[in-house]
């Protein structure tokens, strides 16, 4: 293909950013219910450990629902379609949660909203690395990491506006008749609809993803497609080089492909990177923000403020990772995020281990922060959205979206059962023992894959 390809950037850029709005939502709707949580906990009377904690996590359950379901009929009906379908969803789920009358319906909703989430979580990717061409394929998928951050910041400060302030003294009575216990928390799921809509609308202008199209014999829409995004030379070269990976394959699936030796160590690099994804710990930094910075002798104030430190620390970071990328590849900013993480995590577990407070262990946390931000957030993303080959992409990419949302679940769920028996300096420690062997297996088995047509990936991973 002809290196001096004139790409017209104005339309990548926008059916790229169309597709990341998936990356929007299901960074909002993810974060969006622990600004909510102590005033529908109120409404529905939640007060058993049990109520919280499904209240809390019965989202994930749709997500892994989501992204089982989207492999299975993303390689069938296309990723347009089911990426219009996790808007419908979306806005179905915001408006469901928002009115709902009691916890079951509530749950029901989370649920729903959970599948979108997952669906997107797959789907917004994969269609990004599909489109754009292999010199910028990833900074372009790294923007659907940075939309998902973004989302993550829109949802508390979406809150907060629509919140009234609490009074220290108030009485669950008083917080259960107020205007939050009684309706904010409902707009605060509502506002997702706002763009939902205008996810689910944008997506009709969009095309196909023109890997799709070729894979199910539609060779005169993609190359119509592809043309738009690199010019006619542009697109014959394309349309070929994808044929050539999917001899016998046209409007073909077949799972039991998956199951195929060199196949199947593919998929297994990337059950890995996505688990480690999560497994590396940071995610605990996030959801236990409170708890960690209490225990590290801050005061609510304090931490609230810390807590935004961090979220501006990870956007900064996100877009650090969008311009490097491509230009430093994905194998070393995976080895310096993993290898950042383990030095980082021993001396915050030497902080909590000899009760030594104060402004320097905010530096530790922000700085783990900034190592995954740009590293392990997005780069295991674009790696997932890449190595896997066309013909079977979609339910590859189902499995591994399906390990890390496990990855997730179980991180999530384990960490107050750790940080209470082990203590959280040990449990630091795990985190970077983690990270040092997520280090080893990413320098022995992780291909570079910067510059290259996702055609050239598959026939070094797979021929």
């Amino acid at each position: 293909m002809d290196v001096e390809t004139k790409f017209n950037m104005k339309f990548i850029w926008s059916i790229c950013l169309v597709a990341a709005m998936g990356g929007l939502l299901f960074g909002y709707d993810w974060v969006v219910i622990n600004g909510a949580k102590p005033f529908f906990e109120k409404y529905f009377n939640l007060t058993t450990p049990s109520q919280i904690g499904w209240a809390m996590s019965c989202a994930l359950v749709g997500c892994l629902i989501g992204s089982v379901t989207s492999g299975i009929s993303s390689d069938k009906f296309g990723r347009k379609r089911l990426l219009i379908l996790s808007a419908f969803i979306f806005f179905f789920s915001a408006i469901g949660t928002g009115l709902a009358d009691n916890f079951s319906t509530f749950v029901l909703f989370r649920i729903l909203g959970g599948v979108a989430i997952g669906l997107a979580s797959n789907l917004s990717p994969m269609y990004i690395a599909e489109a754009a061409p292999a010199n910028v394929r990833g900074q372009f998928v790294a923007v659907n990491q940075l939309t998902i951050v973004i989302g993550i910041l829109a949802a508390p400060f979406v809150n907060w506006l629509i919140a009234k302030p609490v009074p220290e003294a108030a009485t669950a009575a008083e917080i259960l008749n107020s205007w939050n216990g009684q309706y904010a928390w409902r707009w605060m799921f509502g506002a997702a609809a706002i763009p939902a809509l205008v996810f689910f609308i944008l997506m009709f202008i969009v095309p196909e993803s023109p890997r799709w199209l070729i894979k199910n014999g539609k060779d005169k829409q993609a190359q119509d497609v592809l043309e738009k995004i690199g010019g006619a030379s542009y697109a014959v070269d394309a349309v070929q080089q994808v044929k050539d990976t999917l001899t016998n394959e046209i409007e073909r699936v077949n799972f039991k492909d998956l199951l195929e030796p060199k196949m199947m160590k593919i998929l297994a690099i990337g059950i890995f990177l996505a688990v480690f994804q999560q497994w590396c710990g940071i995610n605990t930094v996030i959801y236990y923000a409170d708890e960690i910075f209490t225990a590290a002798g801050y005061g609510v104030s304090d931490i609230l403020f810390n807590i935004v430190i961090m979220g501006s620390v990870f956007v900064v970071f996100s877009f650090a990772a969008i311009f490097t990328v491509d230009r430093f590849g994905r194998k070393i900013l995976l080895l310096l995020g993993s290898a950042g993480l383990a030095l980082t995590y021993i001396p915050i577990g030497v902080c909590y281990h000899t009760r030594s407070t104060g402004l320097h262990v905010l530096v530790l946390v922000v700085t783990a922060i900034a190592c995954y931000a740009f590293s392990l957030a997005p780069v295991v993303w674009v790696l997932l959205s890449e190595i896997f080959p066309n013909r079977i992409r979609g339910a590859a990419m189902s499995v591994a979206v399906f390990a890390l949302w496990t990855g997730c679940f179980t991180l999530t769920y384990t960490f107050p059962a750790m940080n209470a028996s082990l203590g959280t300096a040990k449990t630091f420690w795990i985190y970077a023992i983690i990270c040092a062997v997520g280090f080893w297996f990413v320098k022995i088995f992780v291909p570079e894959t910067k510059g290259k047509t996702l055609e050239q990936i598959e026939k070094e991973l797979v021929d």
